[in-house]
Formats: C-alpha cells, structure tokens, sequence
C-alpha cells in the first residue's frame, strides 16, 4: 500500500484486561485492523489514567490497579478510519469495555517497508 500526505490516525484506549472472543480487546482490535488492511497498528502500555469512569489506572509496582491503559494507533485515509471506527466501536460494545477513540489529521512524511 502507498500511504503519503494528507491522512489520519486514530487513537484507541482501552483497558489491559478488556476481552473479547477469548483475547485482549486490544489484541482483537489489532487482529480486524489487520484484517481491514489498514497501513498499520502500534499498542502501547500506559503508566497511569482516568477516564469517563474516573478510576485511576496505574502500573506501579504495589498498584491495586493492574489495568493499565492500553493506546492503539492507526494510520491510513480518513474513510477508511472512520469506516473501521465501527468496527472498533461494535468490539467494545461486546466486550463490555469503556474507552475512547478519537481521530486527528497527520500528514504522512515517509512510509515504507523494510528492504
């Protein structure tokens, strides 16, 4: 795929413990990004949040909390974010998993795959 200029990036956060179908929700949503053929997904492990629900999520070593915050990020066309957003929305519903997702233009400066 040829990703260059004008794009976007949608910004997915859910819970470590989030399961779907019998694996993380962040996995899940990973694995149907995949799916979809967008350009590409990354999942990072956050240190602390609060959210809609306002319980403070934390990973520090003798935390209560061992649900950290988990951040996806994928980028491809507005369309075809907008369109997966659903999907993603449909997997949280079955999950039972609070969360956000949010989208922001980016402009893509170089994309390519390892030689």
């Amino acid at each position: 795929m040829n990703l260059s200029g004008a794009t976007s990036r949608l910004n997915i956060i859910v819970g470590e413990n989030d399961q779907v179908y019998q694996r993380p929700l962040y996995e899940a949503i990973v694995f149907a990004a995949k799916k979809y053929k967008l350009s590409g997904a990354t999942v990072c492990k956050g240190l602390l949040s609060y959210g809609a629900g306002s319980n403070a999520r934390s990973v520090k070593v003798f935390s209560l909390s061992e649900d950290a915050p988990m951040h996806i990020q994928l980028v491809d066309y507005p369309e075809r974010l907008k369109d997966f957003s659903d999907i993603v929305r449909k997997l949280m519903d079955k999950a039972g998993a609070g969360g956000i997702i949010t989208m922001e233009a980016v402009e893509v400066l170089h994309y390519q795959a390892p030689a």
